[in-house]
């Protein structure tokens, strides 16, 4: 149901007739109840009481060999390499192995830097499944910033592709840790890394590679298994630690939710169906590590990657494999509704259209069902709660396209004052979550974990509300986080590089909406008397130091200091005003 972005009017969606046909709490009695798939336990972890849901994977050892079952189905599609599931196992175990005999160990850190390729779940898997710790790094990050999330870690090995490396050699004595390194795609020949390659071979290689087992380590579902970077207010990021459960609970999470939809429609729950999805957001994020990735190996999906998103590229994907799932970030769904030779290309397997990560208007919530036919999906978490919290999707999304939608059962939230006194229904504070995706703390860093982690809670800094049904709204942030197209930017990191100028004494990092990306970071600085900086050189000054997401789209000049209140913070919703209707 492609339809012109021309289209002057497009209708308004409108409940059908008889939903929805069971409440929430109906929904989860028949889903939960003892002895079906989506039953839950109430455990002890870490001194906290939790709901779980028994049925899920126990590690991502156990998610692995599961996996194995989809045989030959394929479950990575990258230009012209197609890798089944029982290659991609085989190359789990075989690398497995390979850190095995180089001394990776349970608890050891393993990082992994590389932009999305076949090589990425292999690695990643290779390290859990042996009780080590995955540190998967943004990819976008500089060589100082990969260089920080290595030393910070600790980590003992990085696997990496050419172009990361590239970046992170000439820091590699900032990382007295890291003893091995392999690179994938490289042409060889530096003597302080091994080629993955010489390893594995090609994913092309993998089907021929030896039918082996990864190596039986012990491991049980609340050990540790990944290290995701998220920065704090402070800007210095901060390492969250996660757990097996963390990651699995999410596959039923997911799940469930999608069940959920069927059930709220009235129809009978149909027969599992393997899907066919284009990932389009970095493996980086919990987004598509956590609430992507472990589902769909558990299912045993096929996910097709790009080499970089272009919408013309995509859409010839989607036709030619005839794509049912995609999304990542709201900017894909609205460059792939605005695009002019969208009509150009049968878009018609499109099943749903789901992003996380960023704000989103409702407005491109009713495009995604009136433009494609597919059903959109939304939902709420956080490198803190490993993704999956709220899930939103569907008639729900449609009825309530301002919510991030209600907390999946084995979780649960509560809006706080500024005290951690609960709220009334309706009423607006700082949101707190809970559940057994919350992660088990910020690695090495005691007093930030006890500051935002508290008897089983995490305080999200988010502002939101609950409705009397239990969706939840995102209000606005507490953080002075700004969030470009499911990117997290943290203004004191920014403002930091700019007071490092010789010119500049006061600056403010602040967020400004943009239609597809959500949000950009504008800047407002003051210069210090008698020097001087145009735009252009903070911009550049910025770019040499941050990852390019991070650099200001414009930066304003003020004649005063910037305005603070009496504890001397600055208003920054006071400089807003400086970028509006410009």
């Amino acid at each position: 149901m492609n339809k012109s972005v021309g289209d002057p009017v497009l209708p308004d969606w409108t409940k059908p007739d008889g939903w929805p046909a069971m409440s929430l709490q109906d929904i989860e009695a028949e889903l939960c109840a003892p002895g079906q798939r989506f039953e839950m336990e109430t455990i002890d972890i870490r001194g906290v009481t939790t709901r779980v849901w028994k049925n899920a994977p126990g590690s991502l050892r156990q998610l692995a060999d599961h996996a194995r079952t989809h045989g030959n189905r394929l479950m990575t599609i990258y230009e012209d390499e197609r890798v089944s599931y029982d290659a991609w196992y085989r190359a789990v175990a075989r690398l497995a192995d390979a850190l095995r005999v180089r001394g990776i160990g349970k608890g050891d850190r393993v990082a992994l830097a590389m932009r999305n390729l076949p090589e990425w779940p292999v690695a990643f898997f290779a390290a859990t499944a042996i009780g080590a710790i995955c540190v998967p790094l943004n990819a976008w990050w500089t060589g100082a910033e990969l260089a920080f999330g290595l030393a910070n870690s600790g980590a003992k090995m990085l696997i990496c592709d050419a172009e990361r490396w590239e970046r992170i050699a000439p820091h590699r004595a900032e990382c007295p840790d890291l003893a091995t390194v392999f690179v994938s795609r490289s042409q060889g020949g530096d003597p302080a890394a091994e080629t993955l390659e010489a390893i594995l071979g090609t994913p092309h290689d993998w089907p021929n590679l030896p039918d082996g087992q990864i190596p039986d380590i012990p491991i049980l579902p609340d050990d540790p298994a990944t290290i995701f970077y998220t920065s704090g207010t402070t800007g210095e990021p901060k390492g969250a630690l996660g757990s097996h459960r963390n990651l699995t609970s999410n596959i039923f999470s997911s799940a469930y939710a999608a069940a959920r939809t069927v059930l709220r429609r009235g129809e009978a729950l149909p027969p599992p169906v393997a899907k066919i999805g284009l990932t389009v957001i970095p493996l980086f994020h919990v987004t598509a590590c956590s609430a992507g990735l472990m589902g769909q190996v558990f299912a045993g999906h096929t996910f097709i990657y790009m080499y970089r998103w272009e919408a013309t590229k995509a859409f010839e994907i989607i036709e030619r494999e005839k794509v049912n799932l995609t999304g990542g970030v709201p900017t894909i769904a609205w460059q792939m509704i605005e695009h002019p030779d969208r009509e150009k290309y049968d878009l018609s397997s499109l099943e749903a259209i789901a992003y996380g990560g960023a704000p989103a208007a409702p407005e491109l919530v009713r495009k995604i069902y009136q433009i494609f036919g597919s059903m959109p999906g939304n939902g709420w978490g956080m490198t803190e709660t490993m993704a999956t919290v709220t899930v939103h999707s569907a008639e729900d999304y449609l009825n309530r396209p301002e919510s991030a939608g209600p907390p999946v059962p084995v979780s649960d939230l509560k809006v706080t004052d500024t005290l951690g006194k609960a709220l009334p229904t309706g009423e607006v504070g700082e949101l707190w979550a809970r559940g057994p995706q919350i992660v088990m703390g910020y690695w090495g860093r005691t007093e930030a974990t006890a500051e935002t982690f508290v008897d089983g809670w995490v305080r999200t800094g988010d502002l939101a509300k609950l409705d009397e049904e239990g969706f939840c709204y995102i209000v606005d942030r507490a953080k002075d986080m700004v969030i470009r197209g499911g990117e997290n930017i943290y203004s004191s990191e920014v403002e930091n590089v700019l007071y490092d100028h010789p010119a500049v004494t006061d600056a403010a990092v602040l967020g400004i909406p943009h239609r597809t990306l959500g949000e950009e970071p504008v800047a407002v600085v003051h210069l210090a008397p008698g020097m001087a900086a145009s735009e252009d050189e903070l911009k550049a000054w910025v770019a040499a130091r941050l990852a390019k997401f991070k650099v200001p789209v414009r930066i304003t000049f003020v004649s005063e200091t910037l305005p603070r209140n009496a504890n001397g913070k600055i208003l920054k919703k006071d400089l807003k005003a400086k970028f509006e209707d410009s």
